[in-house]
């Protein structure tokens, strides 16, 4: 599929972007990412190693359009983020709070 990101066409097809990201680690997400796989990346990080392009020449835009066409599944920022369930000691000690908020 022929695609425009930061003013040049680039020719991607799925299999190409899944064999370009094989092997890089993600990044912390803090903004849009995209799913390829099973992990996560930042959608400025596919963009970055898709492009080779440094990642200040294009927008998350760009990239996300690029991806949900192709048929990766692309979440926002404002989406919630995956609750982390508590270990029993953590919930106690959440509960119980902590040592400051004690009086003596």
């Amino acid at each position: 599929m022929r695609c425009v990101i930061a003013r040049f066409p680039f020719d991607l097809s799925k299999s190409g972007v899944v064999a370009s990201m094989k092997g890089v680690k993600p990044e912390m997400i803090t903004g849009e990412s995209v799913i390829i796989g099973r992990r996560h990346y930042p959608v400025k990080q596919v963009g970055e190693v898709i492009t080779r392009q440094d990642r200040r020449d294009f927008t998350s835009r760009e990239v996300t359009r690029a991806m949900a066409r192709l048929g990766f599944t692309c979440r926002s920022g404002h989406e919630a983020a995956p609750v982390r369930a508590l270990t029993p000691l953590q919930n106690a000690s959440a509960l119980l709070g902590s040592p400051d908020s004690l009086e003596t």
